[in-house]
């Protein structure tokens, strides 16, 4: 297996299957134990987050009789040891979830708990914000529905008998009125969680930890009475409501509460049907959370995304709604995912389930079924196949995917408890399912994998090093941890993994591994992250020991044979190079030029690190090689045709045809300009040049092509922008609700005196009219005078990007003129509030542009259409109008942040 390009330590070990996670805006999420750590892959030394797994109280769901404790199906819970709870199952939300249009990361512990968690906004912090409980939530709507059982009867809700439950100290009762430290001080509890008093002390519920050998891990030990003691009768400090019920009722409404595995779908974009009285026709953007119970059922949630976007108020309000209760299972259902089928006027959402028994379940939900349903327990999703039946080992890991190029194919791998794992494909319009292979390729627990590319594989597996005498050389070779696998039709074949990799940076970390659990690809399908846990008794104990438990390791797979070799123009020598053979190149070449392609869908997020990462490696050691890549994606893309020419005569011709060209593959082109030609120079440098209008003034002349490319690209972008911003104010329907306020038009009109000589006569027209209708715009719509945020003085309009002020009135000559940032959509004055900025050109905004910009085809003939026919909606994301990817908000460098490019 190649070696790691970096490396990450962490301060606890993973327990679980799939403890890795990688969101769709770039950051990574790993299950340590009873931590979370989040951290950015472009940093992987770097800030971090971190979530703290907190103990909560049991749920109030009835009160046992003392010698029910030990009948078989509560003896797991009164046996159990666990000592703090810990991450089961981790998983991440589509992009737009968050309040900041980021993603929420919804975890589940061994308790059975399930909690959302957004990024803190707050300066100094690094803890993440509990955003909802849904396991609070589901324990509502069961409690109103008596947990779908009949009615108890009148006798089993004795007022004396469930006053003594409530007052029993010594039935290890945890009472609400009370906090845990105090109860275990009055009963004689050490601080290490051992019971002082030896006749309670095997039936005293201690919260934390994990056990993957317990049946009923992580539960909370259930309220008894004890109807024989005479002498709790007489003190009854307090009234308690819960009923008796019997062991076996327990131990079921305790498995319905108890989560195992969590997962979000893609997210999902209807137009609403619900309301038929209001204005406003944005449609509805939601996802779906999947939790699987104990109890074999499924919740299904719907999490509408936020209304607006904010980085200063993060407690937005948030529509959650219980839409039903699949019972997929009859016994624990230990994996989800969901994928996204079918267009975007009728989507549709296919959800795999596999059990503890070892079936595994396709079902098909229909997402206007999901946008239409009440909360009920009558869930939309119907049973699409049994892909598995019940074959008594257990499934741990489900990987479903459709591929890019063929919509209607569904592949599925399937990982079990004894190291196997299959792979199966289907036919979506004839719900046709075949087996393409098995494979016993791991030993133990087949806990990660994940599709890459176009039907190849990852599997990594857990090892005991127990097994193998303590010897880690033996390890490796008999179990490598993870493993490359290659769909080719109905056949499915392990290749190997690349042997070379462009180098970024050294790692110095420990290799003595016990298991890995989990693995997980980047959004642009080039590196796949692992994480394993280290053998601690070889490790130094005074240094190592103490803050690495464990290892996320970063391997690239862009050069992995997954596509046959097509033609191509690659002229280089045919021994290696640095390494490489030519074979190994033009795998690169195919697998970077299908991310570019695959990044220029408008529905998948503009996450590009891995892609510039990769050039920027190959650009350092084999620049030709770069260059070549550049070449043939710019001809493909903006020429319509690869030609063979030069990389300079291809820039010449595209900067002539921008017009033409979609807003999408405006900001690919931009952050290749910035973030890998022109890396060397600072964001500021770069805008001040574009914004002089001096491309021209760097030295080679390559670079000043590229300069001149960008600085044509982003005046495109602009004219777009102020096309919008004009026709939204000359429009009738400005004033509508629901329609997007454009704001900064009198900065707009300027900007067009200005470059008079630069911009097309539509832009010219639109401003001539926005100015004579200038009366019926408020004076916030349509502000000339501009106030310094410092001073109060004057600031005139001379450019788009800064403004300076004239200063104070003094006598004194030496009088200093603040700079000033302005919008870059509004291209107003920036107020001293936080603002949006952008990872990529550095940017600041304060109004969010229109998501049309976004979506154009190419320069439109007349705005005003465009305005009528497609309603601007008052919702935008926050996304930079030159760059496309999402804004921030602007951090210190020792706190957490994405890196989208």
């Amino acid at each position: 297996m190649a070696s790691r390009f970096q490396a990450a330590p962490l301060v606890a070990s993973p327990l679980y299957p799939n403890a890795i996670a990688w969101s769709d805006e770039n950051l990574i999420a790993v299950a340590c134990g009873h931590l979370v750590t989040i951290l950015n892959p472009a940093l992987p030394f770097g800030p971090r987050g971190l979530i703290t797994i907190p103990i909560s109280e049991p749920y109030p769901i009835g009160l046992v009789k003392r010698e029910d404790l030990l009948t078989g199906c509560l003896l797991p819970t009164a046996l159990s040891r666990d000592r703090r709870p810990c991450v089961r199952s981790i998983s991440w939300s589509p992009l737009g979830m968050a309040s900041n249009a980021g993603c929420l990361l919804a975890v589940c512990t061994t308790e059975g708990r399930v909690k959302l968690y957004r990024p803190p906004f707050s300066d100094f912090c690094a803890e993440w914000i509990e955003v909802i409980d849904l396991s609070d939530r589901l324990y509502n709507y069961l409690a109103n529905t008596n947990f779908e059982e009949s009615e108890i009867p009148e006798s089993e809700f004795s007022h004396e008998q469930t006053e003594l439950g409530c007052i029993d100290d010594h039935a290890n009762v945890f009472p609400n009125s009370i906090t845990r430290k105090e109860y275990n001080r009055r009963r004689g509890v050490a601080p290490n969680g051992i019971n002082k008093d030896s006749e309670t002390s095997n039936r005293e519920k201690i919260h934390a930890g994990c056990s993957s050998h317990a049946n009923m891990s992580g539960e909370q030990l259930p309220k008894v009475i004890d109807s024989k003691s005479d002498k709790r009768k007489k003190k009854k400090p307090e009234s308690c409501s819960l009923p008796q019920i019997t062991a076996d009722q327990y131990a079921s409404r305790s498995a319905m509460l108890s989560s195992v595995v969590v997962a979000w779908s893609p997210l999902l974009c209807l137009s609403s049907k619900i309301s038929l009285v209001s204005q406003n026709d944005s449609p509805r953007r939601f996802s779906l959370i999947a939790v699987g119970g104990k109890s074999g059922n499924i919740s299904l949630w719907r999490i509408d995304a936020p209304q607006s976007y904010s980085i200063e108020h993060g407690w937005l309000p948030t529509s959650v709604m219980l839409v039903g209760l699949l019972q997929a299972h009859n016994s624990w259902v230990t994996a989800v995912n969901f994928a996204f089928l079918g267009s975007n006027t009728n989507p549709q959402v296919l959800l795999a389930s596999g059990c503890s028994d070892g079936s595994v379940k396709i079902w098909l939900g229909s997402g206007e079924i999901l946008l239409d349903s009440s909360e009920s327990n009558k869930t939309p999703f119907f049973l699409l196949k049994e892909v598995i039946p019940s074959d008594f080992v257990p499934v741990s890991v489900l990987s479903i995917k459709i591929p890019v190029q063929a919509v209607e194919k569904m592949l599925l791998a399937v990982g079990k408890g004894s190291g196997s794992f299959d792979v199966w494909t289907c036919d979506i319009s004839g719900c046709e399912f075949s087996k393409c292979g098995s494979n016993d390729a791991h030993d133990y627990v087949v806990t990660g994998l994940a599709w890459a590319f176009e039907g190849c594989l990852y599997s990594c597996g857990q090892v005991d090093l127990r097994h193998w005498g303590l010897c880690p050389f033996l390890l490796a070779h008999e179990d490598n941890y993870v493993h490359c696998w290659l769909l080719r039709g109905n056949a499915l074949c392990e290749v190997p993994f690349p042997s070379n990799t462009p180098s970024l940076s050294l790692t110095d970390l420990p290799d003595v591994f016990l298991s890995c659990l989990g693995l997980a690809i980047s959004p642009g399908n080039l590196v796949v992250a692992m994480v394993r846990n280290l053998d601690v008794e070889q490790l130094d104990h005074m240094y190592e020991a103490r803050a690495q438990k464990a290892i996320v390791e970063f391997f690239w797979i862009g050069g992995q044979q997954w596509d046959p070799l097509s033609k191509t123009s690659l002229e280089l020598a045919s021994e290696s190079v640095f390494g490489f053979s030519e074979k190994e190149l033009v795998y690169w070449e195919s697998s970077i030029l299908w991310s570019l392609k695959k990044i220029e869908d408008l529905q998948k997020p503009l996450v590009m690190w891995d892609i510039i990462a990769a050039l920027l490696a190959f650009k350092k050691f084999i620049p030709k090689y770069a260059d070549h890549i550049l070449a043939r994606y710019l001809s493909m893309t903006f020429l319509g045709s690869h030609i063979n020419l030069s990389i300079n005569e291809i820039l010449m011709r595209i900067s002539d045809n921008l017009a033409k060209v979609a807003s999408r593959l405006l900001h690919l082109l931009n952050i290749i300009c910035r973030c890998l030609v022109l890396s060397d120079l600072k964001s500021d440098e770069i805008n001040s040049k574009v914004e002089l209008e001096e491309p021209t003034s760097t030295a080679e002349e390559q670079q000043s092509l590229w300069m001149e490319l960008l600085f044509k690209s982003e005046k495109e972008l602009r004219e777009r922008l102020v096309g919008l911003s004009l026709s939204a104010c000359s429009t009738e329907s400005f004033s509508r609700p629901g329609n997007w306020h454009p704001v900064g038009s009198a900065q707009m009109v300027q900007w067009v005196e200005l470059n008079r000589d630069h911009i097309k006569d539509q832009l010219k027209f639109l401003a001539s009219e926005v100015q004579k209708n200038k009366r019926r715009l408020s004076s916030i719509e349509y502000e000339v005078e501009e106030q310094c945020s410092y001073c109060s003085a004057s600031a005139p309009f001379t450019s788009a990007e800064v403004a300076f002020c004239q200063g104070s009135e003094s006598s004194d000559k030496d009088v200093q003129n603040h700079k000033l940032a302005r919008c870059t959509v509004s291209m107003q004055v920036c107020p001293a509030t936080p603002l949006w900025s952008c990872k990529c050109c550095t940017r600041q905004i304060s109004k969010l542009a229109p998501e049309t910009l976004f979506t154009m085809s190419e320069y439109p003939e007349d705005f005003k259409p465009l305005m009528e026919s497609c309603k601007l909606a008052e919702m935008s994301k926050p996304l930079c109008p030159f760059c496309g990817i999402l804004l921030q908000r602007l951090q210190p460098d020792f706190l957490l942040s994405a890196s989208p490019v």
